[in-house]
């Protein structure tokens, strides 16, 4: 590879589910999921260099906790550049610098993030032009949030999450989002729903739930949507993650629409009706959980993609 040729930043969001109707068990382990996923502007920074081997590099950012993220060859991002470069037929190893600005283990998708912000740096660093649906497949195999990390926007997810329809959505919609110092593991709290469920549990019937949170994404109605929002997994995060419960009721008294558990926790999601009343929920809650667990954000944003070329030696 020239040595000339300049490294490239791609920008992947992090996700709030609006819905999440988990299913009963597959054969292959994962869950049928109804899901609405909304890309939110919380997001990672992923930066691809031509190297003379693969390599990884994390930096925290806005006070997010990097402790926990691996830094060999099991890291997503990382699995995502090998595996773009295997069915590529590339040669060409990359160091990839990424900038974390999602909770890790947060129920937020961040590391799916890293995945798509992975796979759209290396794309064009490679010159491939895969395409978003080829790159959409490839993040399938990867995880099932990857796909909508690379769409980004509001999108049903059904399947394991992966299999995409985006869904009309007018105007911004506002968010608080309170992080929890401890990550709570994906498996565990979808192995706590199922043990709440017990082994007589069948699905119940289609209900109304996408229906309403569509009708409200499509008015633009932040109340509406407030009243939709449902999370199948709030119970068991809050059985693993007690202090949930707190944190939701003190969103709640804070002034927020809404109070939900973000996919699988323990990050908490509070809609809000505008800006600024995200700003006055945070100087509510700011005393009962500290400045540095609050968020604020907005979507829906848009997916992974190139924010620009760096020059050799550039930053």
């Amino acid at each position: 590879m020239s040595d000339h040729r300049p490294a490239v930043t791609a920008r992947a969001p992090a996700k709030v589910n609006l819905l999440l109707q988990v299913g009963p068990v597959r054969d292959d382990g994962f869950h049928d999921l109804v899901t609405v996923f909304q890309a939110v502007s919380v997001h990672e920074d992923v930066t691809a260099t031509p190297a003379a081997d693969w390599g990884l590099t994390v930096e925290a950012a806005g006070g997010a906790d990097v402790s926990g993220v691996p830094l060999d060859g099991s890291n997503l991002a990382l699995r995502a550049a090998r595996l773009l470069a295997e069915r590529a037929g590339v040669d060409e190893p990359v160091h990839l610098h990424v900038r974390k600005e999602v909770p890790v283990a947060g129920g937020m998708a961040g590391g799916s993030a890293d995945a798509a912000a992975a796979l759209v740096a290396c794309d064009a660093l490679w010159q491939l032009r895969t395409g978003l649906d080829g790159l959409a497949t490839l993040g399938a195999e990867l995880g099932s949030d990857v796909p909508f990390g690379l769409h980004g926007r509001t999108a049903v997810g059904t399947g394991r999450g992966e299999q995409l329809v985006p869904v009309l959505t007018r105007g911004s919609f506002h968010w608080v989002f309170v992080l929890d110092p401890a990550g709570l593991s994906t498996p565990r709290v979808f192995a706590e729903c199922d043990r709440r469920r017990g082994p007589g549990w069948g699905p119940p019937p289609a209900d109304v739930r996408l229906e309403a949170v569509e009708a409200a994404l499509r008015g633009g109605d932040a109340e509406a949507l407030a009243a939709a929002l449902s999370n199948d997994l709030a119970e068991a995060a809050c059985a693993l993650a007690p202090q949930l419960t707190r944190t939701l009721a003190a969103g709640r008294a804070a002034g927020a629409l809404a109070a939900v558990v973000s996919g699988s926790g323990p990050t908490v999601a509070l809609l809000t009706a505008s800006a600024a009343s995200a700003q006055d929920v945070v100087a509510e809650l700011v005393p009962v959980v500290g400045q540095g667990r609050l968020r604020t954000a907005s979507g829906p944003v848009p997916g992974a993609r190139v924010l620009e070329a760096l020059a050799p030696g550039g930053q």
